[in-house]
């Protein structure tokens, strides 16, 4: 049996969609087949979630048809979708954070009711992250507030595959190893390889080309809106694929001589464990925090952040500024505007005699919605109207809008394209030049290789400590995997 013998899955034909004066979809064609992986890229803005909401029942076309297993869908919707075996993983996780794995997956799949229905869903969800992230160490019987941000994307990627009687025809993947490392990223790439080879299909969403070129069998492109190329994986490479997004690809660029780790240390922490390593970062330097997720980077992270600032009396232009990986926990005001999100940390600068200076405010947000190019016409929309991406973009324009000598940055680019990306490297690079220091904790080998040094963290340690030409993704495996010495 292959793609092109059998009924799609699913398949939106003709699909428009506007919000307002926006127009999210112009006339887009898309099929999914069992035993596809197809990869879908683009900018942000470029109308993967507003096709993905249409896929999965959540938005009507304003236009065109869907299609299920060959036939008409007839007022589609959520129900439907899930009727038919598809499933979604938002970049946005969806659990409970009250309620244990074993209690997200009862909410995940009604048909697990009646007596004995805790049994059988603790069964089922810990079955299924064997299957797919062997060596876990998740305990079900825990609520989910308990876990890190991956350990909670595992259990939600875990909870879409896990079949409750309902079948599983379809897994709508956007942006799943964002809070992965390389490790738990590697396992989930081998089971979607499993998965299609038994017939499932996939539609998976990512900014790292790596893995979209590894996992699908079929990718394709949109921008502005509209489908632009649409062919087998093998045709395409990562600059090809760049370039028909509409990027440039960039040379990674040397690092520079001048931020060699001397003088006077502007952050430092002791060292932790028998053989841990001293903590150090000094003016002018890109320093990366590397290693397996949950090691202790982003504690370190707090740590230093916590280290510097004052809950009871904040100063008026602080010392360290913070950019979260959690944006929904930790970084957005929901309530709030575009805006205000940005410019938050700003307002003790922008306050005369009780009251905000709205036209400099403004002007501050107008310049970083350019520079960073954040992806709204009207910065006074709430935040939550951005798309993940862009939502990720506000964070980072707060932290480098504000006057703070030192940014701290837990995993920033989730979710973010790779021209934005560059841009940002690029950024960051003029800023450390002018004296700016910037502490970066990545699961993106590529960015952690952009620093000037590297600490490697294993077990809450640092355990190595790389630097220039020594930073290499072999290096900072080898650490990360390396017995803890005796």
């Amino acid at each position: 049996m292959t793609a092109t013998t059998t009924n799609p899955v699913i398949s939106v034909n003709g699909a428009t969609k506007s919000f307002g004066a926006v127009r999210a979809l112009a006339g887009v064609d898309f099929t999914v087949h069992p035993g596809e992986c197809v990869g879908l890229v683009g900018h942000n803005g470029a109308g993967k979630s507003t096709l993905v909401s249409i896929l999965n029942g959540g938005l009507t076309p304003d236009e065109g048809t869907i299609a299920l297993n060959g036939q008409p869908a007839v007022r589609y919707s959520i129900a439907q979708a899930r009727a038919t075996g598809l499933r979604c993983v938002f970049q946005e996780l969806s659990l409970c954070p009250n309620l244990t794995v074993t209690e997200n997956t009862r909410v995940a799949h009604r048909g697990l009711r009646g007596f004995g229905w805790r049994r059988r869903a603790r069964a089922l969800i810990r079955n299924k992250l064997d299957d797919i992230f062997p060596g876990h160490g998740i305990d079900v019987n825990q609520a989910i507030a308990s876990f890190t941000i991956a350990e909670r994307q595992m259990v939600e990627i875990a909870t879409a595959f896990t079949d409750a009687g309902t079948g599983l025809s379809l897994v709508i993947l956007d942006e799943p190893t964002s809070s992965l490392d390389a490790g738990l990223a590697s396992q989930l790439l081998a089971y979607i390889g499993r998965f299609t080879a038994a017939g499932g299909a996939i539609v998976l969403i990512s900014h790292i080309l790596g893995e979209i070129l590894s996992a699908s069998t079929r990718i394709v492109v949109m921008k502005d809106g509209k489908v632009v190329a649409d062919r087998p994986a093998t045709g395409f490479t990562i600059d090809s694929l760049v370039g028909a997004m509409g990027s440039v690809v960039r040379t990674r660029e040397g690092r520079g001589a001048a931020s060699a780790a001397t003088g006077t240390p502007v952050l430092s922490r002791p060292a932790r464990g028998q053989a841990g390593r001293a903590f150090r970062v000094f003016p002018g330097e890109l320093v990366g925090l590397a290693g397996l997720g949950g090691h202790g980077q982003t504690d370190m992270l707090v740590d230093l952040y916590m280290g510097e600032t004052n809950a009871w009396l904040p100063r008026r232009a602080a010392a360290v500024a913070f950019v979260a990986g959690d944006r929904a926990e930790d970084g957005n005001f929901p309530l709030w505007s575009i805006l205000r999100n940005m410019t938050l940390t700003l307002l003790p600068q922008l306050t005369r005699l009780g009251l905000v200076d709205g036209t400099r405010e403004s002007q501050i947000a107008t310049d970083w919605r350019q520079r960073i190019e954040v992806r709204t016409k009207d910065m006074s929309n709430p935040i939550l109207s951005l798309s993940g991406g862009n939502q990720q973009k506000v964070l980072f324009a707060r932290a480098l809008a504000s006057n703070a000598a030192v940014v701290l940055m837990d995993d920033p680019m989730r979710g973010v394209d790779i021209g934005t990306k560059q841009e940002v490297y690029a950024m960051l690079r003029a800023e450390a030049q002018k004296g700016r220091t910037f502490v970066w904790y990545s699961t993106e080998m590529d960015e952690v290789c952009q620093c000037d040094r590297v600490y490697v963290f294993r077990e809450g340690a640092i355990v190595a400590e790389l630097a220039g030409a020594g930073i290499t993704e072999d290096s900072i495996l080898a650490a990360s995997f390396a017995e803890a010495a005796a």
